[in-house]
């Protein structure tokens, strides 16, 4: 995963306030440690989103250092509509989804490969090497069931995808999953409905039914 050397964590100050308000809060009045905190807050749950639309570590990867380094260049301007962990993921979705169009109108089988640190424009955050030991997709890659699932996820229309990783891996509640999609939320309930019952389907052809869902 990203990993961030040399940065120890410091107290957020937060004097009774929402963990990531006072990080926001810290980032705006000139405290740029912030950003590392909400980077280790944020970066297991986006890679995981991301390998999890992408299916590939390297490009997950990317994208959430993308995800990242949008966050900075907005961080400034961010003035809490809505909570950061639904921007975050919101932006983390959007990415993913561009990401993915782009690959396939190139039918790349090829990435950008990532040469090291180095700085995007004069005041942006340094591009960082992934950590070469066990990432969080260990769990994803150990088991034939998480590859089977994995694979049923790829075959997923864009949209039921999306909203099966948001509700069944991030585990995020309906109003939340509503911010990010802006969608109704009954839109969401019943899309979800529609989304595990194609998962099924497509699942069906590897495993029996019954053991899709309990």
């Amino acid at each position: 995963m990203l990993l961030l050397l040399g940065l120890a964590w410091r107290p957020d100050g937060s004097d009774g306030l929402d963990p990531d308000e006072a990080l926001v809060r810290r980032f705006q009045s000139g405290d740029r440690e912030a950003y590392s905190d909400i980077v280790r807050r944020y970066q297991d749950r986006i890679f995981t989103l991301s390998l999890r639309w992408m299916g590939d570590r390297q490009v997950a990867e990317e994208v959430a250092q993308d995800v990242f380094v949008a966050l900075y260049r907005s961080l400034d301007r961010f003035r809490g509509e809505a909570r950061l962990s639904t921007w975050i993921f919101r932006v983390t979705v959007n990415h993913c989804k561009n990401r993915r169009l782009y690959r396939r109108r190139r039918k790349m089988g090829q990435h950008e490969p990532l040469e090291g640190p180095r700085s995007l424009d004069d005041d942006g955050p340094v591009r960082q090497l992934p950590d070469k030991g066990p990432g969080t997709d260990t769990r994803v890659h150990r088991s034939e069931a998480a590859r089977i699932l994995q694979d049923a996820l790829d075959q997923l229309d864009d949209s039921y995808r999306t909203i099966l990783v948001l509700r069944d891996v991030e585990d995020l509640p309906y109003e939340e999953i509503a911010q990010i999609l802006e969608l109704p939320r009954g839109t969401v309930k019943s899309r979800l409905h529609r989304a595990r019952a194609e998962l099924a389907r497509v699942l069906s052809r590897t495993i029996r039914p019954e053991d899709i869902f309990e």
